[in-house]
């Protein structure tokens, strides 16, 4: 069994440390706020109080926060992974950020002498309980390699888009979709109901229609009640569309629907919704039309 670390305890980090801990490895983790990793400490982990600290006897490091500015400051602090990496030591990265991100932290981590896998996941915080996250992966076949074992313990499947940075763009790239399908489903359900359609009656036709998604059975409790308890947050796929669509314009790509989906999200996040799973674009797209009959 290895001796691992894991930066980065919120609603995905918890669970995935958690499953490297039932698969018999020690893992040392560490978050800023340290009372949210203690729910670990009673599984085996050690809790510790910097990401320096929680390298000492580690092959590997698992990274696994909100938002590059996140990481830069793991990466970077006093006591930092920087200032405690040894030679050779293959640092994961799984958050979503942007691939020119992934592309710079890799090369401050490469010229520290460790080995940068860029692997972003596919699925919520279910799929990583249960370890059935689809794992997108950005690096050398040598790197992925070494990685794979554990992966195996995340994931139902590893896809290799090539070099790092790939896995960044692969994962923006399904987000994308993820927010589309999301308010294309709000908005049919929406006009349906306007013309006086029962709305349950209307998820059970999308269920039952050659566009059904395993989206609408995760989600379609959380319409049809009006609840909208976090599996990924709005707040974090605004995030997402936001680095998609600067993407985009930097390549030159005219994306009308993914701007769209990040604006509607972002007037989510913005009218205080951010804390909501993102099923809750259905509530901000009500919420809309009800001030625009007024």
């Amino acid at each position: 069994m290895a001796q691992l670390a894991w930066i980065g305890t919120g609603y995905m980090g918890v669970p995935m440390a958690r499953n490297l801990l039932k698969a018999g490895h020690s893992v040392n983790v560490y978050n800023r706020t340290r009372e949210k990793a203690l729910p670990l400490q009673a599984e085996g982990a050690k809790i510790v109080s910097s990401p320096r600290e929680a390298l000492q006897g580690a092959e590997a490091v698992f990274v696994m926060l909100t938002k590059g500015s996140a990481v830069e400051a793991v990466l970077e602090s006093e006591e930092g992974l920087l200032a405690g990496l040894k030679p050779g030591m293959t640092v994961v990265n799984m958050s979503t950020i942007s691939p020119e991100e992934a592309r710079e932290f890799a090369r401050r981590i490469e010229s520290a002498g460790g080995v940068y896998v860029d692997a972003p996941v596919s699925g919520s915080v279910g799929p990583a309980e249960n370890g059935q996250l689809v794992i997108l992966a950005g690096g050398t076949e040598e790197a992925i390699a070494k990685a794979q074992p554990f992966f195996e313990i995340l994931g139902k499947k590893t896809l290799h888009f090539g070099g790092v940075g790939a896995g960044s763009s692969a994962k923006l790239s399904i987000n994308l979709l993820l927010g589309v399908m999301a308010q294309g489903i709000s908005e049919a359900l929406l006009i349906g109901e306007q013309a006086g359609l029962r709305r349950e009656q209307l998820i059970e036709m999308i269920g039952e229609s050659a566009v059904n998604t395993p989206m609408l059975a995760a989600k379609k409790e959380m319409w049809i009640s009006e609840e909208f308890p976090a599996a990924f947050m709005v707040s974090l796929l605004s995030k997402d569309l936001g680095l998609l669509t600067a993407e985009a314009k930097r390549e030159g790509l005219d994306l009308p629907l993914a701007e769209a989906v990040d604006r509607t999200y972002a007037d989510a996040v913005r009218s205080g919704k951010g804390e909501l799973d993102m099923a809750a674009v259905w509530l901000e797209l009500k919420e809309r039309g009800a001030e625009n009959g007024k």
